[in-house]
């Protein structure tokens, strides 16, 4: 395989262009890198040797750190200066550091990567064959076995996406990898762990350039940055895994807004993952958005069957895996899991209902395409099929909400109820409000501090402590703010079956409810 060429300027200043026209080895490292600190003996031993016959270069990723290596180290060997990373873009480095050694063609003949006391004795053979010249001196012993190398500068976070910007001037910048024509295509995506259980749709540049015209944003643009490992997500990254998802272009937009809402520090994602409990990114659309590209809000609205509400979910969990690290059994640790970190999307049925739409309660205008994100849990049912009133229909919900979680933790945060077409007639007939039924289920949920104290029939509970501080005869609902109890209208025109989605921990040191305006 034939090397990119290039030319860069050593210490002195002087230009050393690749190619060289004879043997060379090309030593990619940087100064705050140990195992390439680990290496320079290594190459300084190697240009004594074989410098004669063979080019020894180290090219070095950072000016300050360069010259520090090369003078700690005694170095005799060019060390040439790839402050702008082009070369080792080029090269496709990930890890420092790298050891190349190509003929006068530029073919590359050897490569290894990292610390490998193995790699460098074969290497050191080939070179005393090649130039025939006497083997230096090293204390073999004085080495480890083997050290893993560094990130090479040229992916760390926000410097990646320059480069492919810099270096390329296509709209798509993701590094392509190439799959060998025996290969199951599907399978290969399986073993590099790029799915999340279930078979991916193969992004190829022509599905990601497909992709990209769900959207007039710029493909380079940064849209985010992921949790946990914190990792620059580019719009093209999201249309690579949208398509994953089986995404159609049109829905793009919508899981742009979907990664920005849960990327917010409010949001707090790295807590969602992070935690043993039930949450998962719930995304709920309102808008114009939901008719135009299909969404179901009725029939099954929680369920399967819909690729809109399907894939739009299935493309943040991928983002969130592929992007961000969120690995089961790495960073998230939840105990027992649920399905919707698979996908968990739907619209608001905005147009059977009376109340206020979500996205217009909380602030937008009514032909704004929003997304919610939420940090729920899996349905639970809320079942009332005989209530033909307003207060009897929100006692049935309170009664139902004071199991959440647990009958006695009380004090909650945020909650989502998903409302079905017939429970919103029965609160439209005697002209309840949102309001109403939230002081009811407050109203329902009331119960004396001694009633939930902690005993020995059942560990949970308030602490004596607690319960003294509020007064053991004082009431206390279960919800600790009622304007945290959010109501969503969806489901099909019959069943009076509503349900509850638990929350995680809200406020400041867990997850806050997020709206983002989707942009088209």
């Amino acid at each position: 395989m034939s090397l990119p060429a290039f030319t860069l300027t050593d210490l002195t200043g002087a230009e050393r262009s690749f190619p060289t026209g004879r043997h060379a080895l090309l030593c990619f490292v940087k100064e705050d890198c140990p195992t390439c600190v680990l290496s320079m003996p290594l190459i300084q031993a190697a240009a004594e040797s074989f410098g004669e016959s063979v080019d020894v270069w180290c090219v070095g990723q950072e000016a300050g750190g360069n010259a520090r290596l090369a003078e700690r180290f005694g170095l005799t060997a060019p060390m040439l200066d790839d402050t702008a990373l082009h070369v080792s873009y080029r090269y496709d480095l990930d890890t420092v550091p790298t050891v190349i050694l190509a003929d006068g063609e530029g073919a590359e003949l050897e490569r290894f990567v990292g610390f490998g006391r193995d790699d460098w004795q074969r290497l050191f053979q080939r070179l005393i064959t090649l130039s025939l010249s006497p083997a230096p001196v090293v204390d073999w012993a004085a080495y480890p076995e083997s050290r893993p190398g560094c990130g090479s500068k040229s992916v760390e976070p926000g410097i990646a996406e320059r480069l492919a910007a810099e270096m390329d001037g296509s709209a798509m910048q993701a590094r392509r990898i190439e799959v060998g024509e025996s290969d199951d295509i599907l399978e290969f995506m399986f073993d590099q762990g790029l799915t999340d259980g279930l078979p991916v749709v193969p992004p190829t540049p022509e599905r990601v350039a497909r992709m990209l015209t769900g959207t007039k944003r710029d493909p380079r643009e940064v849209v985010a940055t992921v949790p946990p490992n914190m990792a620059p997500l580019t719009v093209e990254k999201v249309a690579i895994n949208a398509v994953m998802a089986g995404c159609k272009p049109e829905y793009l937009p919508v899981v742009l807004a979907a990664v920005e809402a849960a990327t917010t520090e409010q949001f707090n994602l790295h807590g969602v993952l992070a935690t043993t409990h039930f949450p998962t990114p719930v995304i709920i659309v309102n808008g114009p958005i939901r008719e135009r590209i299909g969404m179901n809000a009725r029939f099954n609205v929680l369920g399967q069957g819909n690729r809109a509400n399907a894939t739009t979910g299935r493309a943040v969990q991928l983002i969130v895996r592929n992007v961000g690290g969120g690995r089961p059994g790495e960073v998230d640790r939840a105990a027992l899991g649920q399905p919707g970190k698979y996908t968990f999307c739907f619209p608001e049925f905005e147009e059977r209902s009376n109340w206020e739409p979500l996205h217009v309660e909380r602030g937008f205008n009514r032909d704004d395409s929003t997304v919610t994100l939420y940090a729920g849990g899996a349905p639970n049912p809320i079942i009332d099929q005989l209530s033909r009133g307003a207060k009897s229909l929100a006692t049935s919900y309170g009664l139902g909400l004071a199991a959440a979680g647990h009958p006695k933790q009380y004090g909650h945060g945020e909650i989502v109820v998903v409302v079905p077409p017939e429970h919103v007639d029965t609160f439209a007939k005697d002209g309840w409000t949102k309001d109403q039924v939230r002081a009811r289920i407050q109203e329902v949920t009331a119960k004396p501090a001694r009633e939930l104290l902690r005993d020995d029939f059942c560990a949970e509970g308030l602490t004596p402590a607690q319960a003294a501080r509020i007064g053991l005869d004082t009431p206390v609902s279960k919800f600790r703010n009622p304007a945290e109890i959010t109501f969503v209208v969806a489901g099909g025109p019959a069943g009076k079956f509503a349900a509850y989605l638990g929350g995680w921990v809200s406020g400041p040191i867990g997850s806050v409810m997020t709206t983002v305006k989707i942009r088209e």
